[in-house]
């Protein structure tokens, strides 16, 4: 697989487990009561690998134009 395949594909797998863990946290916030720490910052690490993920797929188009063409 591809370097860049592999990271859009992980990309769009970290923002499921992105989604989920802050659909748990609003459900152990509903609840009443204060929430583990371990809930509350749950969604931290997918969200710092989504946001370096996805700043090297916003630049990889500008990165492509800018290889020289020809030998």
């Amino acid at each position: 697989m591809n370097l860049n395949k592999f990271i859009r594909q992980s990309h769009r797998w970290l923002s499921i487990v992105f989604t989920a863990t802050v659909i748990a946290n609003f459900i152990a916030r509903a609840n009443g009561t204060e929430p583990p720490p371990w809930i509350t910052y749950a969604p931290l690490p997918p969200l710092a690998l989504m946001l370096l993920s996805g700043l090297y797929l916003f630049f990889l188009p500008y990165a492509s134009r800018r290889r020289p063409l020809g030998p």
